[in-house]
Parts: C-alpha cells; structure tokens; sequence
C-alpha cells in the first residue's frame, strides 16, 4: 500500500498574509491532507497570532477543491460534542466531504485552564474523552439525540442533514493508552501517535522505532479483542516529536529514510509540519516541497 504524505499547517497567520497562500500550495503540491491545530493557543506560539480551527479550516475549504481537511486534534478541553458536532456538519458540507476529525484526550496546556477551569487528572481526562467520543458518534450519526452522562449531556439535539460523508466524516484517534486505543478500535477510521514523548529529549532514532512498533502491537491487541480487523484501520504518525526533530525534513533522502522505516513498521499516513521560520518547525521550504512533489513516488 502506497503511503500517504499529509501536511499540518499551523494557524498563525492572517488569512490575507500568507494563511491562505499556505493551503492553496498544500493542494498544488499533492499532499494528501492538509491538517491543523485544534488549540487556543500553543506553546511558544501563545503570545502571538493564532486562529481558531474551525474558521481556518472553512476558509481552507472554500479555497481548495480536492485537498483533504481536518484537525491534529481537537479534544475536549474546551469543545463539547453538541456544538462541536454542529461545527463539523456545517464544514463537511462546506467542503463537499473532505473533512476528518482528528480527535484526543487533551493535555495539560493553556487550553487545559483557559476557560478558567482547573487542569484534569490523567484520568479524568480518560473519562471525559471516553464519553465524548462515543457521544460525538452518535450526534454525527443520528437526526436527534438525547443524552445525559456524567460530563456531558444533550438534549433532543438536531443535527438534519447530517454529514456528506457517511455515515459520519471519518475520526482519526489519538491515544497511547488502553482506553484510547479501546477508543480508536472501535470508533476511529484512523489512529494517531507522537511516538514515545519520554524519548524525545535523550532517546534515539532506533529507540523510537521500537516504542512506535510497541504501540503498533497494542492497537492490533485492542482491535483483536473487539473483533476488528487491524488492516482496516489507517495508522498515522504526526512528525516533529521523535528523537528525529527536524532532521527527516533536512534532504528528500533523509525523509525517504524516515518515511520507509516508518512504513515497514505499518503506518499509512506522515504528516510533516508546513514550515515555520525561528521555531521547532523551521525547515528549507525548497526542500520541503521537493519531499512533497516527490517523495511519495519513491514509497509507493
């Protein structure tokens, strides 16, 4: 099976400055999706300009044509399954069905506490993601739904037409954990990893490899025990947050290296972040297209 090559273009620039630019080049140069932070703000990134997701990626949509479109991830800590199911029927529809939702289970972040909460345990995080998702199913699936658990309730919520996609716009699930991956086997079209962050600051390379193949085994454990058949779910692996950095993006040779290795593990789908000049995302844009335009020929 070929492998997918998909970009995450982060939202800090204004639309008529180069936001808009960045999408349309995504589709010229054939990426497969064109993803973006599902954040309030982020990181290094939080006393500048940043945009909201949903807005971001309805103007990518109206100025795109056949680039897919979706979130690297939305979570629950500050989205609730009723509105956000709402928001994602309205952009399916404004995309002609090209939207998949990355969604997790958050994190401790400033999205954690900006609307004045205090940040969740690891497992009220867990708790919290394990009705979302199922909830969130349900709201993009059914005309009407009426709900009442323990975070989150919706009553006699209308969501007519419903998606273009069907029966839902795809869910790709971010998880490590047995509850997540739990998650992922039975609602997810496609799962989502990192990789190992504990390796991330003094691990190796090969390290990675083999902590990628440990989570690999345990999604195929997960969906076995469910009675799905693993192949059927796409496995996808967000770049910049190996022991690898930035160094796959240094030539189109590193990145094929990268790429293949990653391949032979079992994933479908890299994502390599749009570059950003003076961050962790710095990258030579000549090169970064020249890996776009032809390194998934040589994966294929």
């Amino acid at each position: 099976m070929s492998l997918r090559l998909s970009t995450v273009i982060l939202p800090y620039r204004r639309w008529n400055e180069g936001g808009r630019s960045a999408w349309v080049r995504a589709e010229q140069l054939g990426f497969h999706t064109a993803y973006t932070y599902d954040h309030l703000s982020w990181r290094s990134f939080r006393d500048g300009p940043w945009f909201g997701a949903v807005p971001t990626l309805t103007a990518a949509a109206a100025a795109t044509d056949r680039l897919r479109l979706g979130t690297l991830v939305t979570s629950p800590n500050f989205r609730h399954p009723v509105t956000l199911a709402k928001e994602l029927i309205s952009l399916d529809d404004i995309s002609g069905g090209r939207i998949t939702l990355g969604v997790g289970a958050g994190g401790t972040g400033f999205d954690a506490t900006a609307l004045g909460q205090e940040p969740w345990t690891p497992r009220e995080r867990a708790d919290r993601f394990a009705e979302f998702v199922p909830l969130l199913d349900r709201l993009l699936t059914e005309d009407a739904v009426t709900y009442e658990g323990r975070f989150y309730s919706a009553h006699e919520a209308r969501n007519i037409p419903g998606c273009v996609q069907r029966p839902r716009l795809p869910f790709a699930v971010a998880a490590t954990g047995p509850r997540g991956l739990k998650l992922a086997a039975r609602y997810g079209q496609a799962w989502v990893t990192t990789g190992d962050p504990k390796l991330y600051e003094s691990g190796t390379p090969d390290q990675s490899v083999e902590a990628l193949r440990g989570q690999l085994e345990k999604l195929s454990e997960t969906c076995a025990s469910i009675g799905r058949d693993v192949t059927g779910l796409e496995k996808v692996l967000l770049t910049g947050f190996t022991p690898d950095r930035g160094r796959p993006l240094e030539s189109l040779d590193a990145f094929v290296d990268f790429a293949g290795r990653h391949q032979e593990l079992g994933f479908t789908e890299i994502v390599i972040h749009w570059p950003i000049p003076d961050s962790d995302f710095a990258a030579d844009e000549k090169v970064f297209e020249r890996i776009a335009m032809e390194a998934p020929a040589q994966l294929a």
